[in-house]
């Protein structure tokens, strides 16, 4: 891809006004061609910042969710990543140049080994996949420095929220539809939590629709996302 493409440039721009500042994440975006992960017949589309169509009723997210969420995850050259949800590719793409290692699970066999193939030709090498419910995560990889859920639940992630490290963070849509249908920040009902052994201190977040776990014990965070679960109640819709 030329990365001095005209719409490659738009998106970043774009990207940038609606609060995307962390270099790594928009220079690993623009370094990612996406119509690499668009069916034919929406390649026109594909440097837009819209959410398009996959295969599996599922789809690729809108740019503004992926650097979104992967901003809020805050991954590291040294991390090592669970994505659940591996979809077309796009988002484990843009994770895999940021992190050392990316786990990515994904429960339909078709989408996963188109995304496999994808992934392939850009030469990610520190990507591992695998079919199967993301729900489960990946005990035998754990316990992982970040985890990405790329879907929204009906129920708290309790076995990822075991295979997350005591330091780390688990980024989630949260609200009643996918994210992908919140493009504005602020518009779905979401927390920053900072979580101790004792307590829970949630504070506002700019982050639009997904909520953003930083665990000290599991526990009190599981407490969090059930509370915000019956709360707010969670749509099942594919972001990747």
């Amino acid at each position: 891809m030329n990365l001095h493409d005209d719409r490659a440039g738009r998106l970043i721009l774009s990207l940038r006004q609606q609060g995307g500042t962390d270099p790594r994440v928009l220079k690993a975006m623009e370094s990612i061609d996406r119509a690499v992960f668009v069916h034919e017949k929406f390649l026109d589309q594909a440097w837009e910042d819209q959410a398009l169509p996959i295969d599996c009723a599922q789809t690729i997210s809108q740019p503004y969710i992926v650097g979104l969420m992967t901003q809020a995850l805050d991954v590291q050259p040294r991390h090592r990543v669970l994505e659940v949800g591996t979809g077309s590719g796009y988002q484990c793409a843009v994770l895999g140049r940021l992190a050392r290692y990316v786990y990515s699970v994904e429960r339909y066999r078709s989408l996963l080994n188109e995304a496999e193939e994808r992934l392939r030709a850009l030469g990610l090498d520190n990507v591992i996949t695998r079919h199967g419910d993301g729900g489960l995560g990946w005990p035998e990889q754990a316990p992982f420095d970040r985890i990405m859920v790329t879907a929204a639940s009906a129920t708290e992630p309790t076995e990822l929220l075991k295979q997350l490290k005591p330091t780390g963070v688990l980024v989630a849509p949260v609200g009643r539809t996918s994210v992908t249908a919140s493009p504005v920040p602020g518009s779905v009902s979401a927390a920053t939590c900072s979580v101790s052994a004792g307590s829970i201190q949630p504070s506002p977040s700019t982050y639009g629709g997904c909520a953003v776990i930083r665990s000290v014990s599991v526990y009190p965070v599981a407490a969090v996302m059930s509370a915000r679960a019956s709360r707010l109640g969670h749509g099942r819709s594919g972001l990747t």
